[in-house]
């Protein structure tokens, strides 16, 4: 209409101006977020965790309120006699936050062993936790193991994903509903290590919580509420973190403070990124909080790398910046998320020249399985378009150096795929198929709940979910096998499950198990869901029917005590 008023589009002008005015004191003078108070004993460490870091090498970071010189970690096999020492000079901060992150590599561990430690720069005797290092990556020395997948995890509770809601289109918990951080901490003896590759806590969502008045609107204090948010995550998580290898990866949600830009409608305002200040910019606060094993893969600030446990070799891959090859990634300047993030490569193959260096030299005889993780997803039933770019970015090196899996996030629903190759279903299916499993998992839960899956299913999407809050549990039984499963958060349901069988034929290796040799899937079923999983996950249902029919369970059984 010709009379219709547009949107204003906020940004240097004013609220820029206020936040900005807010935070010209140094970085120790900031007001403080009610969710984090200052201790009295400002080296106090908060929010433990460690993360793999390298061959026998684990990061053990945390954070102070006051700047450490030398952090320092004891450590030791018995928890009563931590005598092994290990610090360094990394003790690091970014405009607007209020904590620093200290970051110490312990080296020269030894394999599947159960490590105890500590933290101190203080007289004061602090918690001891453990964590355990992998099994080396050589035939003959792995068995079976498991870890946890959460992608779009938020923060919980008032400050996130809760029983109410503001007035927009935020998600709700049922009564009484369990959330995902909390049946990760429930369930952390079943897995080794957990893998969130995007979307941390949501802080950039302070701004859209404040304009559905979900929480108290104070524009000008924002730059607080998003490091409230922050923290309050990383204390949520620290029950996880401080004892399992938390590895992390990119998302838009950690690129600034309001996601790109985000529209109060109903005052007809536009704010931009340019609102945003210094250090809630260009993925800061992820690259100072994390601590990921960059330098020991040749990768670059979190933003990616590769590791190992036993007989995977894990790639974190950046679907936002960085793809080289004249793509425009996402979150980069003229990207079209509008984030104005990055590029962050010296050079602008860095990231792509990195990975076919990385999938390259993969010895596949110590490490058969190749498990390849990125924020977005270019195959998607959701109602959002999946990432082209990303696709013609990544997959041909997901293909040509014969990736076996490959999850993403973003879309926040499940779904599981076929193996997938330029757009075409693998004939094979999941025995043996020469092109990677998809699977997107963005259900971890956050303010905004879940998207919609599509009415009409594209070509090689086989299940998924649009309703029901899950994390994703990997389980590797040997170097021909390794099954997945979606897990119900309120409850630990198995909404769904999915075996993959892998012959990997790359040359004469020593078989470390009776299995490598097999050419059928044999004794464990390949997918296992029903419709009733539908209607469970719609009903919410306290208890939910485990969708494995008796003859694939009894095989699964079977299997299992076989090794």
């Amino acid at each position: 209409m010709a009379n219709q008023s547009k949107p204003m589009k906020t940004s240097t002008a004013a609220i820029a101006a206020l936040l900005l005015a807010a935070c010209t004191v140094p970085v120790t003078a900031i007001p403080m977020p009610s969710a984090l108070p200052i201790p009295e004993n400002q080296l106090a460490p908060v929010q433990h965790r460690v993360a793999l870091a390298g061959e026998n090498g684990i990061a053990v970071s945390w954070n102070t309120f006051t700047q450490i010189f030398g952090p320092q970690v004891f450590y030791g096999t018995n928890p009563d006699q931590l005598t092994l020492t290990a610090s360094s000079n990394i003790s690091q901060t970014y405009p607007s936050s209020s904590t620093y992150s200290n970051h110490v590599k312990l080296s020269g561990l030894k394999p599947n062993t159960t490590y105890y430690y500590k933290v101190s720069n203080s007289p004061d005797n602090y918690p001891v936790y453990n964590f355990t290092t992998p099994p080396t990556s050589k035939s003959n020395s792995y068995g079976s193991f498991r870890f946890a997948m959460a992608i779009d995890l938020g923060t919980m509770g008032p400050l996130g994903l809760s029983e109410t809601t503001g007035s927009g289109d935020g998600g709700v918990l049922l009564p009484g509903e369990r959330n995902t951080i909390d049946a990760l901490a429930a369930n952390k003896d079943e897995y080794e290590l957990v893998w969130h590759p995007g979307d941390i806590a949501y802080a950039d969502y302070w701004l859209k919580e404040e304009i559905h008045g979900y929480l108290p609107e104070d524009i000008s204090k924002g730059y607080e509420v998003y490091e409230s948010i922050l923290n309050e995550f990383y204390d949520q998580i620290s029950n996880i973190s401080a004892y399992k290898p938390y590895m992390v990866g990119p998302g838009n949600h950690e690129a600034n403070c309001n996601n790109g830009g985000t529209t109060d409608k109903k005052k007809g305002i536009s704010y931009t990124v340019d609102m945003c200040i210094p250090g809630q910019t260009n993925f800061t606060g992820y690259q100072s909080h994390w601590r990921m094993p960059n330098e020991e893969s040749g990768g670059l600030k979190n933003m990616w790398y590769s590791y190992n446990w036993g007989p995977v070799h894990f790639v974190q891959i950046n679907t936002e910046t960085d793809f080289g090859n004249g793509n425009i990634g996402p979150d980069e300047p003229a990207g079209s998320a509008g984030e104005d993030a990055g590029p962050f490569g010296s050079y602008l193959n860095q990231q792509y020249d990195w990975l076919i260096k990385d999938l390259s030299t993969v010895d596949r005889c110590k490490t058969p399985w190749v498990i390849v993780a990125g924020h977005r997803p270019w195959y998607t039933a959701g109602t959002d378009a999946g990432c082209t770019s990303c696709q013609k970015a990544f997959e041909a090196a997901l293909v040509k150096y014969d990736v076996d899996v490959a999850v993403f996030g973003h879309v926040h629903n499940y779904q599981r795929w076929s193996p997938m190759k330029f757009n075409a279903t693998d004939p094979n299916g999941l025995n043996n198929p020469s092109s990677p499993w998809y699977l997107v998992n963005g259900a971890a839960g956050h303010y905004d709940g879940m998207d919609d899956l599509n009415k009409t299913k594209p070509a090689g999407f086989k299940f998924g979910f649009d309703n029901t809050y899950g994390w994703s549990r990997f389980t590797v039984h040997n170097e021909t096998h390794i099954t997945h499963e979606f897990v119900a958060s309120r409850n630990d349901s198995v909404m769904d499950t999915a075996t993959l069988f892998k012959k990997h034929n790359f040359g004469t290796c020593v078989a470390s198990n009776s299995t490598s040799n097999s050419t059928s899937t044999g004794t464990l079923p390949q997918e296992t869901t029903s419709s009733a999983a539908v209607e469970e996950a719609n009903a919410a249902a306290s208890v939910t029917v485990v969708h494995t029919s008796m003859i694939g369970a009894i095989a699964l059984v079977l299997f299992l005590f076989a090794f």
